[in-house]
């Protein structure tokens, strides 16, 4: 396979700027083209997809049944959904839940043989191994992980937590992790399925509470390390941020200068002074590459304490339009070059903030 092709499935929250980064950094990530498949030919949908094409450079498929839809958009289909399947090298799956194992079932079985891999965005469990930039890139073997799931926006922020602050210390170092998720109700762009007031969740296991401990500790059983964590969430009526409360118990003492220095080593979280979601989000809008921030978390230095030298506490906010948008990228050029991709995405890192 001598062009380097990503394909990349969806064109929401996280599909449209992921295709838009994909293109802007596409020479230096040695990527020849950029594909993405719409399913459904929209008027709303018609600037979105007219900007991708135009000012990106990026090329639209979709089913065969649906190109006239898109034709009378003044939009032109360059391949079929299979077509651009069959021809990419990696594929990346950003549709919503359920979606990703659909057309795993449907296509991406069925033309394994000639593609590097298949990447699903989120909460497809089962996908495959899962994967988060700088949590477990060790446990990655080339010719076995065809199939990868890149977790939640939550896991990718509860996780890079835990890591940062606990385990660089051993795997021993963790006592236990208790976490409440209080998430935002849907995207801005969204308009259905928002809450009119805080609604609580439920702990639907026993051992984990809600899914996001779960995840996070069968990430880092890829590592062949097992944690004792616990989440809990809710959803609350804004459309903002996702924000992070944690509480970790430590074996090794700690103190609250120790534990800004770690965060401050890691590139990949931010820091701010602020503590209200709006301003963080206005911060990304405003200064990140499509509006986003691609950072895996941002803490709120304010809102950190340490208890007793063992028991670190604090929030911090998950940029959840931006923050798994790195590992999509990273895992796609592990496929496409497993021996020099973490060269290849250093181009990323004037994107990141060490402060919002």
């Amino acid at each position: 396979m001598s062009r380097k092709i990503v394909h990349v499935v969806g064109t929401g929250t996280i599909g449209e700027p992921l295709i838009g980064l994909l293109c802007d950094f596409r020479n230096e990530l040695g990527i020849d083209e950029v594909t993405f498949h719409k399913n459904t030919p929209l008027t709303t949908d018609r600037s979105k997809v007219l900007n991708l094409i135009k000012n990106r450079g990026a090329r639209l498929t979709t089913h065969e049944e649906k190109f006239d839809g898109f034709v009378d958009l003044g939009l032109n289909p360059d391949f079929s959904t299979e077509e651009a399947i069959d021809r990419a090298s990696v594929v990346i799956d950003c549709t919503p839940k359920g979606v990703g194992h659909a057309n795993k079932n449907k296509f991406y079985e069925k033309y394994s043989n000639n593609t590097l891999g298949f990447v699903a965005q989120g909460s497809e469990s089962g996908f495959g191994k899962r994967y988060a930039r700088g949590i477990n890139d060790d446990s990655l073997v080339v010719g076995e992980d065809k199939f990868i799931q890149v977790v939640s926006c939550n896991t990718h922020n509860l996780s890079t937590i835990v890591n940062t602050l606990t385990l660089d210390e051993g795997a021993d170092n963790l006592i236990d992790g208790k976490f409440l998720l209080i998430r935002r109700a849907n995207d801005l762009s969204q308009s259905k399925n928002f809450v009119p007031s805080p609604q609580v969740g439920v702990h639907g296991d026993s051992q984990f509470g809600t899914h996001h401990a779960s995840d996070a500790y069968e990430l880092f059983k890829t590592r062949g390390i097992s944690l004792d964590l616990f989440s809990s969430a809710m959803k609350i009526n804004s459309q903002y941020m996702h924000i992070l409360h944690f509480t970790l118990k430590v074996k090794n003492k700690t103190s609250i200068t120790k534990v800004i220095d770690k965060l401050q080593k890691n590139d990949r979280i931010a820091l701010t002074d602020k503590i209200n979601a709006n301003e963080v989000f206005s911060f990304g809008r405003d200064h990140g590459h499509f509006g986003r921030i691609l950072n895996q978390a941002v803490v709120s230095v304010p809102s950190l304490s340490v208890i007793d030298e063992n028991t670190i506490v604090g929030f911090c906010f998950t940029p959840q339009d931006g923050n798994s948008i790195l590992s999509s990228i990273s895992i796609a050029e592990w496929f496409l070059y497993p021996n020099s991709y973490e060269d290849k995405i250093q181009c990323l890192k004037p994107l990141f903030f060490d402060e919002v």
